[in-house]
Order: structure tokens, then C-alpha cells, then sequence
């Protein structure tokens, strides 16, 4: 058998192997007869490859991510990417939590946060004072508002202990997800108790994963085959439905239209935010791509492969654009406000806008499901290729250790991941998710994307690389090649770098709703980030140390 090896900076060492014997058998569960690498593994089957890529790629991002920046907008390297998906993957699964817990709960008719008394009861609401310790607020911040008779006649409330109760301001839904739903404390420095049944969602949810993962790329290959195509169908669903509903041209407007505000496009935020959803949304310098990719076939067509992915990750984050803001246009018709009042930023319009708009629709029930269950969906799939980015990275760093022993990795690597995720379903997990996602999912994937295309680019070489890919491909003329060298060599370094330093240098503390976060969160957060990101000068030393010649930069 003979053997030609190709490395290229910042990736392990991947061996091509050329003969294969007819004769040759799959030691192992994860390897089949008809596999070009006996040691790792080949896809079953070009369609898996390219719908766990899409699976990846398309994910909560572009439903929960994607429409809320619109909405608030308008080898070292190697390491850190394993190290940031790692962080990432802790909280992602807490996200997938929260939708499975909401699924369950849209099993109801009403829905639990179309009416806040559904929880409250009638006479536990009327006897609630402006001091109550369970709401957490005080009438002097203006919190809560006096509800006389007139409205509880109204509502079909009797009150027992007088005409007048204060309620609080915040409408059922946002009731329902801060006091019910994640029974949220005051701030990050009070951490309460670990929420149960989203402590059980949690298990579900890496049971999943585990179970799904268990068999590498040949059973998550099999999985993606629904988790990567049915939320297409379910957004298809509610954009029809949504497109039908009065007042859906209102959050279209807000969403591209009259209403949106072209004035955000000078704050440097806005640019960070667009080039961070761009990396979180199609998972570029999250490793994942690296690991999917390398279990394909030598001379597989990897930039037909890349132009798909990324047409339908962008073109479903717009799609998903439009199902999510009619739905919303027709909430802000019937209450008859902006879009901007009913719409929320960050997690509040997966879990409070847009349930609430769920719950005015007829059959209620049968939309919330239908939407939680794309959510799971989505989730899941990207959640199988960053967790198989994990697992390939320590497969390929300890083969002769691990390789037979993938199935206890895989059980060991999701038991961990989901006793350190138990912090993050605590009273105070949302504080958690919320700083783990500003600092790990923005600005440690724009050092690791800079980083990777210098060392790409000037330091292993344009055109060198060009020849890799052509190796695989077949051979382009230059003109072909043209365009990608000067994105590759000078723009995207470039703009990123560029955007990096703006977002840096018009840093503002990151806050939950108007609650700030503590100093020692804030430090917390940037800790996290240097310990990704400083493996990078660490390895790059310790690789040029052992290195051989003396020219460091070149273009060839």
C-alpha cells in the first residue's frame, strides 16, 4: 500500500491512502467496505455529507440569532476553534433545552403564556404586593401598575381581598419565560437553585446528541436526513401562514422595508455583529467544516460543496427572516403598536415575541409545536457537527487510544459537557448564556478567522494552497482563481481585522435587558477568550522553534 501525505498549518495530519485492496474489511463500526480511508472513514454517501454541512450550518442561528441582530441592528488555530466550540456547545444545548421545554409546554390549550393568571391562579395574583419577593421588583422603579375592577371584570377575575392588585408591566409571555420558564433571579451575582425540568430538557437533549453520535459520521449521517430538511418545511408552513395573516406588511416593512433604520450601517456593532452572525451562522473557523470535511473522499469537489452551503445557510437566514416578522407584523397590528414594541432582541423573540404571537392564532397549539420542534431540530443538527468537531480532534490527536473506544469518548465527552451545562439551567443560567455568547460566539471566532487566513494566505501561501485544492478539483486557469486570491490574500484579512479592532475599541459592557452584568462576569468573559485565543502565539512559537529554514512569510 502506498501512502502520500498532505498537511496543511493549524489542521492535524490527515494520511491518503491510494491503493485500497478489494479484499480490504471495516474493522470497526464507523467504517465500511467501500471507504477510501480505513483509518477514519468516509461518508456513506455524498447527500449526508452535504445535508450535515447544511445541518451545521443552518442551525438556531439563522431562526434565533439572525432575525434578532436584523431586529437590533437593522494547528493553534486548530485549538482554539476546538476550545470555542467546546464553550459553545455547553450553553447551544441549554438553547435546545429551553425549546424542548416550551415544546411540551405548547402541548396545552391555551398555551401557559397566553394569559398570565393560567399559572398564577386568580387568587394567588390578587393577593401579590408591590414588594412581592417572588416577582423580584418594587413599585418605585414603576414595575408594576394598579389594576382596578373594571379590568378584572374584563379578564374574568374575582378577587377575594379587594378591587385593586398590581400586576407587573411585562405581558404573560415574558412573565411566563422569566418566572416560569427560567425562574430567573435579580442578577448573575445571585445564582439560586438549578431549575429541574429544564435540568431534565438538558439530559433529553444530550441523550440525543449521544445517541445520535454514537456510531460517528454513519449514524449522524442518518439523522440529518430529517433534522436538516424538516425545519424547511416548517418555515415554509408559518411563512404561508404568516404572509395570510393581517398585518403581516408591517414586520416585512420593519424587516427590509420603509421602516427599517439604514442609519445603524455607521455603528461599529452593527459590522461586528453582521460579521460574527456570518461566521456563527454558516460555523466558519468553528473547526466543524475542518472535521465534516475531512471524512469526504480526496477528490471530492469541496468549492462546488462551499458555494451551496453557503447560498442556502444565507438564503435561509432571509427566509427565516420573513416567516418570523409577518408573524410578527400581525401582533403589532392587533395590539396596534410599532413592530419595534412587540419585537425583542436576543433570546426574548424565540421565547417571548414570538410565542406570544403564537398564542393569538387560531389552534395555537398546533403552531407553537410545530415551532418549538423546528427549533429542536435546528439545533440539533448543528449541535452533532460541533460535538463531532470535538470528538475528531481528540480521535485524530490519540488515535491509537481512542479509535476503538469511540463510544465510551462519546458518552464521556456528552456527561461532562452536560454537568458543566447544569450551571447554565440554573436561576441564573440565562446571565451565563447571555455572556458565554457575546464573548465565545463574536469576538474569539474573528481572532481565529484573522488568524487562519494570514496563516493561510502569508504564511503557507496563496498559491501553494491554490494547488492543494487543485490536486482535488482538477486544475483552473488563473482568472478562475483571481477573485479568491485577492479575497484570501488582502480583503478578508483586511475587513476583518479592520472590524476586530473597530468592535474592540467601541467595546460596551454587555448587559441582560437593563440588568448589567458584574465586574467579575465581565472579566470572566474576557478570561474565556484569552484562554482560546492563546494557544494560537503559544503553538505558532513552538511550531517555529522546530521548524527548519528561515523564511517565515511568503507568498509563493
Amino acid at each position: 500500500m502506498y501512502k502520500e501525505e498532505l498537511t496543511l498549518p493549524g489542521f492535524s495530519q490527515n494520511t491518503i491512502q491510494t491503493p485500497i485492496p478489494e479484499n480490504t474489511a471495516a474493522t470497526d463500526d464507523h467504517i465500511s467496505d467501500g471507504d477510501e480511508n480505513l483509518e477514519r472513514g468516509n461518508w456513506s454517501s455524498k447527500s449526508e455529507y452535504l445535508l450535515s454541512m447544511i445541518g451545521y450550518a443552518v442551525g438556531l442561528g439563522n431562526v434565533w440569532r439572525f432575525p434578532y441582530l436584523a431586529y437590533k441592528n437593522g494547528g493553534g488555530v486548530g485549538i482554539t476553534m476546538v476550545l470555542i466550540s467546546t464553550l459553545v456547545t455547553i450553553y447551544y444545548n441549554c438553547i435546545i433545552a429551553y425549546s424542548l421545554f416550551y415544546l411540551f409546554a405548547s402541548f396545552q390549550s391555551p398555551l401557559p403564556w397566553s394569559d398570565c393568571f393560567s399559572w398564577w391562579g386568580a387568587d394567588e395574583a390578587c393577593s401579590r404586593t408591590s414588594k412581592d419577593p417572588f416577582c423580584n421588583l418594587t413599585m418605585d422603579n414603576g414595575d408594576f401598575e394598579i389594576v382596578n375592577s373594571t379590568w378584572l371584570q374584563a379578564n374574568n377575575v374575582t378577587c377575594t381581598n379587594g378591587s385593586n392588585i398590581y400586576v407587573p408591566h411585562q405581558g404573560p409571555s415574558e412573565q411566563y419565560w422569566d418566572k416560569v420558564a427560567l425562574r430567573r433571579t435579580s442578577s448573575m451575582d445571585e445564582t439560586g437553585q438549578i431549575v429541574w425540568y429544564l435540568a431534565l430538557c438538558l439530559l433529553l437533549a444530550w441523550l440525543i446528541v449521544g445517541l445520535a453520535l454514537s456510531k460517528g459520521i454513519k449514524s449522524s449521517g442518518k439523522v440529518v436526513y430529517f433534522t436538516a430538511t424538516f425545519p424547511y418545511v416548517v418555515l415554509i408552513i408559518l411563512l404561508v401562514r404568516g404572509a395570510t395573516l393581517e398585518g403581516a406588511y408591517k414586520g416585512i416593512e420593519f424587516y427590509i422595508g420603509s421602516q427599517s433604520d439604514i442609519g445603524r450601517l455607521s455603528d461599529a456593532e452593527v459590522w461586528k455583529d453582521a460579521a460574527t452572525q456570518i461566521f456563527y451562522s454558516l460555523s466558519v473557523a468553528w473547526g466543524g467544516l475542518t472535521a465534516l470535511s475531512s471524512y469526504n473522499k480526496f477528490h471530492n469537489n469541496c468549492y462546488t460543496d462551499a458555494i451551496i452551503i453557503c447560498v442556502i445557510n444565507c438564503g435561509t437566514s432571509v427566509f427565516a427572516g420573513f416567516a418570523i416578522f409577518s408573524v410578527l407584523g400581525h401582533m403589532a397590528h392587533i395590539q396596534d403598536k410599532l413592530v419595534s414594541e412587540v419585537a425583542k432582541s436576543g433570546f426574548g423573540l424565540a421565547f417571548i415575541a414570538y410565542p406570544e404571537a403564537l398564542a393569538q392564532l387560531p389552534v395555537a397549539p398546533f403552531w407553537s409545536i410545530l415551532f418549538f420542534f423546528m427549533l429542536v431540530t435546528l439545533g440539533l443538527d448543528s449541535q452533532f457537527a460541533t460535538i463531532e468537531t470535538i470528538l475528531t480532534a481528540l480521535l485524530d490527536q490519540f488515535p491509537k487510544f481512542l479509535k476503538s473506544k469511540r463510544i465510551y469518548l462519546t458518552a464521556g465527552i456528552c456527561s461532562i459537557f452536560f454537568f458543566l451545562g447544569l450551571t447554565c439551567v440554573s436561576q441564573a443560567g440565562i446571565y451565563w448564556i447571555n455572556i458565554l455568547d457575546h464573548f465565545c460566539g463574536g469576538w474569539g471566532i474573528l481572532v481565529a478567522a484573522v488568524v487562519e487566513l494570514v496563516g493561510i494566505s502569508w504564511i503557507y501561501g496563496v498559491n501553494r494552497f491554490i494547488k492543494d485544492i487543485e490536486m482535488m478539483i482538477g486544475e483552473k486557469s488563473w482568472i478562475f482563481w483571481l477573485w479568491w486570491r485577492l479575497c484570501w490574500f488582502f480583503i478578508s484579512p483586511c475587513l476583518l481585522a479592520a472590524i476586530l479592532i473597530w468592535s474592540l475599541a467601541t467595546f460596551v459592557p454587555p448587559t441582560y435587558g437593563s440588568i448589567p452584568y458584574p465586574t467579575w462576569g465581565i472579566a470572566l468573559g474576557w478570561c474565556m477568550i484569552i484562554f482560546c485565543v492563546i494557544w494560537i502565539p503559544i503553538i505558532a512559537v513552538v511550531k517555529i522553534v522546530q521548524a527548519e529554514g528561515s523564511s517565515l512569510f511568503q507568498v509563493r
